[in-house]
């Protein structure tokens, strides 16, 4: 494999204030199922093997059943995802595919519906910090286990 840029050493502040995000947001409401499945889902639509690994690995320790993360791709036709998922499922798409039409007024007021603002606002910055891992692992083709 091609040798890449070292983010953690040619740019140690960033890389520390990359986890630092990371570490707050387990710190909000944020379920671990709901975490993992946005980290899951993100992971999938940008490409990011790397990311994928590691989060099926934390996806089997807090027991999230294989056929939910098999059928992560088609939530919306599979029964294994309630009515959370489904709020948090969309957001993450449309966040992490925000060039195609943004995130939709209706998807908003779902998840704002089901979760609360507060929630709603901590899982879209979860959204936007996995998919800034997901670039930088894809960039840099490191690996960053910290970032959970």
């Amino acid at each position: 494999m091609e040798t890449r840029i070292d983010i953690a050493q040619t740019q140690p502040a960033a890389y520390k204030a990359m986890f630092g995000l990371a570490d707050y947001l387990r710190s909000t409401k944020i379920t671990g199922n709901i975490r993992q499945l946005v980290k899951m889902r993100a992971s999938q639509i940008n490409g990011c093997a790397l990311c994928l690994e590691m989060h099926a690995e934390e996806s089997k320790k807090i027991e999230i059943p294989l056929e939910k993360l098999i059928l992560l791709d088609a939530w919306r036709e599979s029964s294994f995802f309630n009515e959370e998922e489904r709020a948090a499922l969309a957001l993450t798409e449309e966040v992490t595919l925000i060039n195609q039409k943004g995130l939709s007024e209706e998807t908003y007021r779902r998840a704002v519906a089901v979760f609360g603002e507060e929630y709603v606002a901590a899982l879209i910055m979860e959204v936007v910090t996995i998919n800034a891992w997901n670039r930088i692992s894809i960039s840099t083709l490191k690996e960053f286990r910290k970032h959970g």
